[in-house]
Formats: structure tokens, sequence, C-alpha cells
């Protein structure tokens, strides 16, 4: 699995990345990772999603806030900094139970992400996604081309939550976003000096339980890649 670190960067940039690295998976390529927090964007799936837009398409500028269509499955959704963004771009296994066995396994993901914290994700029936007691802390929606995935989950980190304000997220009227800072125990947000420090611990911690939880060791690729340009693995392990 190789894993690339985006940074920050614009939706539609990663998504340019992300379509050429199925292309190099469908050509035989390795799986691969990549990891990124967005400039604040509002998402919409391939099931819509406009109408739970909660002002004017037109002021979201006003807001600092970009509107993209997704090819994702699900509904409307929102990225911003200080959310963790994992794109798995994987070959479906049947033995692992296809498609509804990846969408198990990104919620063990973010569950086993969130133990580390002392905080206890949860699935609920239905509901793609985890919740802690009943508020939504991660967003998962994926596109899928013969048999490889694009797209993948979201995790809130920080405590700036405020883009949820413009949307009802995923069409789940009356859910509450939540996030990691807002969900730690004290003892353990002291560990970090930071939010940001947090973010890149946050990002160690995913790519570990990704290799827990899909049975694959992480190789980091030597930089982040420019949209078109190819990717190759660094000889050290993910650290």
């Amino acid at each position: 699995m190789l894993v690339t670190d985006l940074g920050r960067m614009a939706f539609d940039a990663a998504w340019t990345i992300q379509e050429q690295a199925v292309a190099e998976r469908l050509a035989g390529g390795p799986d691969q990772l990549f990891l990124v927090e967005h400039d604040p964007v509002v998402t919409l799936g391939r099931h819509g999603g406009r109408e739970n837009l909660l002002v004017p398409p037109e002021s979201l500028a006003a807001h600092g806030v970009a509107l993209a269509n997704a090819s994702r499955g699900g509904n409307i959704t929102c990225h911003f900094p200080g959310q963790v963004v994992a794109y798995p771009i994987f070959k479906i296994a049947a033995a692992r139970g296809g498609l509804r066995g990846l969408f198990h396994d990104l919620e063990a993901v973010v569950i086993a992400t969130l133990a580390g914290y002392g905080v206890r994700g949860e699935r609920e029936p239905g509901r793609p996604g985890v919740f802690v007691a009943g508020r939504k802390i991660a967003s998962i929606g994926l596109a899928v081309k013969k048999y490889v995935t694009a797209h993948g989950l979201a995790l809130n980190v920080g405590r700036d939550l405020g883009v949820f304000s413009l949307i009802t997220p995923c069409g789940l009227a009356g859910v509450a976003p939540t996030s990691l800072a807002l969900e730690m125990p004290a003892v353990t947000a002291a560990l970090y000096p930071s939010e940001e420090h947090l973010i890149q611990h946050v990002k160690r911690t995913l790519v570990a339980s990704f290799e827990r939880v899909f049975c694959q060791k992480a190789v980091l690729a030597e930089a982040t890649p420019a949209p078109g340009a190819g990717l190759h693995p660094h000889p050290e392990p993910f650290a």
C-alpha cells in the first residue's frame, strides 16, 4: 500500500490525482492511500443533495466555500482544514465481502483510530459512517470503477465545524457533527500542543489502522504528486 500525504489541496485537484491512481491500479499498480486536508468545499454525491444545502449556492463563495460535484455515492457533505480525508485506491476483494465489506472495513479503520485517543466510535445500522453517542464524526462515500475504489472517508479532527452549518450533512436532519478534538478526554488532549500536532498524529494513526484492518504494509511515497505526475515508492515504511 503506497501512502501519499497530499497536505492541503483543493478538492478538484485531489480528484485528478485519484483518477490517475485508479488508472494505475487498473493497469496492475499497487493499492494506494492518499491523505489530505481540503480547502473548504461542499460536495454533492451521485444521489444529489442540493436540497440539503441551507444557503443559496451563489452565497457559498461569500463564506469562502467552494461547491463541487463528486462521483462518489451518497448525499451532500463538506470538507475543510481540520478534517483528515483518506482516499483508498484499492482493488475490492470478494474474499473480504466485496463493496459492503469495504464499507465495514473503512468504518473499522475509523473506530480503531478513535480508540487510540480514548474515543468510542460506533456504527449505526443503515447509516454509513462512524458516530460518537449519536453525533457523526466520520463520513464514508465511495466510487468504483472495474472493482477499484476512489473517494473514501473523512474524519473530523479539529474543533471548527462551521462549514457544517451550511448543509444538512448526508441529508440526516437532526444529526449533529462532532470531532475528535471535541470528544477526546482532557488528559488525552493535553498531549497535543496544537491542533496541527493532533492532525499529523491522526494521519499516522489512520495509516496504522489501515495496515491492521487491510493487512497491508504502508510504504511512503517520495513526494506529494502534482496532478498528472507519476508516483514512486520510497524504500522506507510509513512511520
